[in-house]
């Protein structure tokens, strides 16, 4: 029988996906013992679905609990790494939703924590799971892909003022940025899984869809490590939702579905260049075992590393990959100028990727950040 991890989860809005669509799907890996929220009604309603025992307001409450291993943090973003670091002072496996953090500095605080603790970070990157994408990555891996040559990345989702009438959303202090860094990021991240690490970054960021702080529409001219080429385009603003994501490689195109929540499951179209590339894939994918998507795979995959102590399925590397990509997206929109990675502590960004001219005042659909031309 396998061990069963006690979890706590911290914040009730995308935490109840996370107990929905993955502690719940796992019974014999998982049992949700406390949740935490300062809305009572939700907490009892949640507590009340899930058949939680425990529920409270205080954080400090969660991490005095001798029986908990796992504190599921699922607050707003300018909480992550305060929470995640106490509750791996406390003893306690963390994993976070994203934004992990709000700077590289405190990403490498958070792996500078980990390397001194015995408990381990997960950040969530749910969308890299699904049977489409992660068939896709077994090609990959493999060889069969061959030469990277050039992808396209498309975020089109639709947010309005009701969506930003949280209190936290849309301000750069609570929610760390807009559409690169709470939406976009994990077809970025999907990216980068994908494709390997990025080489340099050019990029131009609008607040043309809503009257907030941050950016809710970009687009950006990549080039890879491996000298393919890359196009990201990301809006809050599209009529019709979707995420997609094609890659072309020398062997295999690869194309997933338009589904914007979901963009790992299939159909992911897989298109051999040859006959004989078409023969190789199908060798490789004859023994394939279905693969569940967002957070079902997600915390199957991390109950088997936390209790074999393996490798994590997402990490705090991965993390870094990706916010140092949103830090170089940041700063190529504000200076006009393309970015080289990686970014090290020296670094105009390292401690805080906002833009310096967007940090006044929410601005109006439309409107310009200021010095900008």
């Amino acid at each position: 029988m396998s061990r069963v991890l006690n979890v706590a989860v911290i914040g009730l809005g995308i935490g109840k996906a996370h107990i929905a669509e993955g502690y719940a799907k796992h019974p014999d890996k998982f049992r949700v013992l406390t949740l935490c929220d300062l809305d009572t009604k939700r907490l009892a309603a949640v507590g009340d679905e899930f058949g939680v025992p425990r529920r409270t307001a205080s954080f400090d409450a969660v991490l005095g609990m001798a029986d908990i291993d796992v504190v599921d943090v699922c607050t707003p973003p300018a909480l992550h790494v305060p929470q995640t670091l106490a509750a791996l002072a406390a003893g306690k496996h963390a994993i976070c939703e994203k934004p992990l953090a709000g700077s590289l500095a405190e990403v490498d605080k958070l792996i500078a924590a980990q390397r001194k603790a015995k408990c381990r970070i997960m950040p969530v990157f749910q969308y890299r799971f699904g049977n489409g994408l992660q068939r896709a990555k077994r090609i990959i891996e493999l060889g069969l892909a061959g030469k990277p040559y050039l992808a396209t990345v498309e975020t089109a989702w639709k947010r309005t003022a009701a969506y930003y009438a949280v209190p936290w959303r849309g301000k750069w202090q609570t929610e760390l940025g807009g559409v690169l860094v709470t939406h976009a990021i994990h077809s970025h991240d999907i990216l980068t899984y994908l494709m390997g690490p990025i080489a340099s970054v050019f990029a131009r960021t609008a607040t043309r869809v809503n009257a907030i702080e941050v950016e809710d529409c970009a687009v950006a001219s990549l080039e890879m490590k491996s000298g393919a080429l890359v196009s990201l385009a990301a809006t809050l603003g599209s009529q019709r939702e979707i995420s997609r994501l094609r890659l072309c490689f020398e062997h295999v195109t690869f194309e997933s579905s338009l589904e914007p929540y979901r963009p790992g499951d299939d159909p992911w179209a897989i298109t051999p260049a040859s006959p004989e590339a078409e023969a190789r894939i199908a060798k490789a994918l004859e023994d394939w075992r279905f693969v569940p998507s967002r957070y079902e795979g997600l915390l199957a995959s991390y109950h088997a590393a936390i209790v074999v102590d393996g490798p994590l399925p997402v990490t705090l590397g991965d993390a870094r990959q990706s916010l140092e990509l949103v830090t170089a997206l940041m700063h190529s929109a504000e200076t006009g100028l393309a970015v080289a990675l990686p970014i090290g502590k020296h670094h105009a960004k390292y401690r805080n990727w906002r833009p310096r001219a967007r940090t006044a005042r929410p601005r109006r659909p439309g409107q310009r950040a200021a010095g900008r031309r």
